[in-house]
C-alpha cells in the first residue's frame, strides 16, 4: 500500500457530517475518498457497463467529473490509489487485468459485500455520489440506473436498507428548519451527525441533469487507455528492429 495519500482538494464543502463508529454491527468504515471512488466504480457498472471495469485514468476522472457529483472534487492518482488499496483491504474492490492491455483495471464488489439487488444499488449509489436526499430527488436522480415507479417504491427500498438487523446501510435524518421533507443519507461513512450550522439545501424542481457529459468523460478516458495500449504494443514492434 502506498504511503501517500496524494492530493485531494475541493471546489465545494462536504456537508458537515460527523462519522463515528457509534453501534454498527459493521467490520468497516469508509473515508470520503473511499466513498466517491467506489459510488464512482457502481455508477460506471450500471451506466456505462461497456467501458467498465475502469483504468486507474478513467478512475480518476469519474471521481472528478463535475456532473452527478456534490460536492466536486479534484483526487490525484496517488489518492485514488490510496482509497483503492484500502477498498481492496475492505473487500469492496477487486483487480482484473485489461483485455490486450497490461493496464490493470478496477471493479467493485459492493452488491456481493452486502448482498444488494438493482434497486438499492442505484439508490446507494446516489447517496454517495450526491449526499443526503429526499424521496424525490432520490427518484429523479435515480432513474438513470433504475426506473422507480412511485415515491413508495423508493421509501419501501429505503426502508428495507435501514431494517437490516445486522448493517443498517440508510438512515433517516431529522428535518430541517424551513424543509418539509425528510431526507435520507448512506451509513458507508458512519453514523452522520447534523451540525446546527447546517443550511437546508435547496429544493430543485429542475429536470434531471443530462448524463452526456459524465458519458463523454468516460469515453475519453477509455479511448486515452487504449491510445497507451496501442503507444506500449508498437514500441514492442520497434524494439524487434533495433
Amino acid at each position: 500500500m502506498r504511503s501517500g495519500r496524494g492530493r485531494a482538494s475541493h471546489e465545494a464543502v462536504e456537508t458537515p457530517l460527523r462519522r463515528s463508529c457509534d453501534n454498527r454491527n459493521v467490520d468497516f468504515i469508509l473515508h470520503p475518498a473511499e466513498i466517491r471512488v467506489l459510488g464512482s466504480l457502481l455508477e460506471k457498472d450500471i451506466t456505462t457497463p461497456e467501458y467498465y471495469p475502469l483504468t486507474l485514468n478513467a478512475l480518476v476522472n469519474a471521481c472528478n467529473q463535475r456532473s452527478n457529483r456534490d460536492p466536486v472534487v479534484h483526487y490525484d492518482e496517488p489518492a485514488v490509489t490510496h482509497a483503492l488499496d484500502s477498498l481492496k483491504t475492505k473487500g469492496f474492490v477487486t483487480v482484473v487485468s485489461g483485455a490486450g492491455s497490461r493496464a490493470l483495471k478496477y471493479a467493485h464488489r459492493i452488491s456481493d459485500r452486502l448482498n444488494l439487488g438493482r434497486r438499492e444499488l442505484a439508490l446507494l449509489c446516489e447517496l454517495m455520489l450526491r449526499g443526503p436526499q429526499t424521496l424525490g430527488e432520490l427518484r429523479m436522480h435515480a432513474a438513470r440506473m433504475y426506473d422507480f415507479s412511485d415515491l413508495e417504491e423508493v421509501q419501501a427500498c429505503l426502508e428495507g436498507m435501514m431494517q437490516r438487523a445486522m448493517d443498517p446501510l440508510v438512515t433517516r435524518l431529522p428535518r430541517r428548519p424551513g424543509t418539509k421533507e425528510e431526507r435520507y443519507a448512506h451509513l458507508l461513512a458512519g453514523e452522520p451527525e447534523m451540525t446546527e450550522t447546517s443550511a437546508p439545501a435547496p429544493v430543485s424542481n429542475a429536470a434531471p441533469p443530462s448524463d452526456r457529459v459524465a458519458r463523454l468523460e468516460t469515453e475519453v478516458a477509455a479511448l486515452r487507455a487504449d491510445i497507451d495500449a496501442l503507444k506500449e504494443q508498437f514500441e514492442k514492434f520497434q524494439k524487434q528492429f533495433e
